[in-house]
């Protein structure tokens, strides 16, 4: 079975958010990055599935040549291949562009089941999966926290906001991966050593336009800062009186 898990270099959560001068987008500058974390479930579903089935996992991101950090970390951790398609500034593009992107890479490897994260945990679209699928024309399942699988489709259960859903597909498809899916594996000292000799090509991505544009990106209004009221039973009638004439939330 060919396996395609779709992953993404993000912020670290310790990456503090600075419009650049032009208000175009966010500044880099002083940034560390990192594996999304709902692409890591993504990857570790890809890898249990070829453990399963057999086949290869292959793993494809749109960014930078600099993620080839995560990818090789996927490769570490037990994907077979990985593809850049390389874009210096993936913000640059909309999840319509970047699903468009990917889908043709995909449908140029032949592979018949896709894992990607939820949402990832820069821009948080969760746009790119279900886009992906049609773009594709393939079966989606969004959402995904629990898994059964077979050669031939599979079923999956979502959670909504009216409770569990339980969806029944088939392949090819592609899943989008929740928390509770699984617990992702860590590269081992062999895993690491033998990342080095996989394979990862840089390739140039369809040029897709656009629809979303972005104006400009600014900052929210600092907040005002707060003040104590008073202290005990005493302090219940200001707070009450602030909340109803001041904050409005009464």
């Amino acid at each position: 079975m060919k396996i395609v898990a779709c992953v993404k270099r993000v912020p670290t959560t310790e990456a503090i958010a600075k419009p650049t001068s032009d208000g175009q987008g966010l500044d880099p500058a002083g940034w560390q990055y990192m594996l999304s974390f709902y692409d890591e479930l993504a990857l570790e579903e890809a890898l249990k599935t070829k453990e399963k089935f057999g086949g290869d996992v292959t793993v494809v991101t749109l960014g930078p040549s600099e993620a080839s950090k995560e990818v090789r970390e996927c490769l570490a951790r037990g994907a077979d291949n990985g593809v850049i398609l390389k874009e210096a500034d993936p913000s640059t593009r909309d999840p319509r562009s970047t699903a468009k992107a990917l889908a043709a890479k995909i449908r140029a490897l032949g592979a018949e089941l896709v894992f990607t994260g939820r949402v990832a945990t820069d821009r948080d679209h969760a746009a790119v999966g279900p886009m992906l699928a049609t773009y594709l024309g393939w079966a989606c399942v969004s959402e995904v926290f629990a898994l059964e699988l077979t050669e031939t489709g599979g079923t999956a259960k979502r959670e909504t906001e009216h409770g569990v859903e339980s969806v029944s597909f088939s392949l090819p498809a592609v899943i989008t991966c929740n928390k509770g899916l699984n617990e992702p594996r860590r590269a081992s000292l062999k895993g690491i050593m033998g990342a080095k000799a996989k394979p990862i090509a840089e390739e140039q991505p369809e040029g897709v336009p656009n629809q979303v544009i972005v104006k400009k990106v600014e900052l929210p209004p600092a907040r005002k800062a707060g003040r104590i009221i008073g202290e005990g039973a005493a302090a219940v009638p200001a707070l009450i009186t602030a909340l109803r004439n001041e904050a409005q939330v009464l």
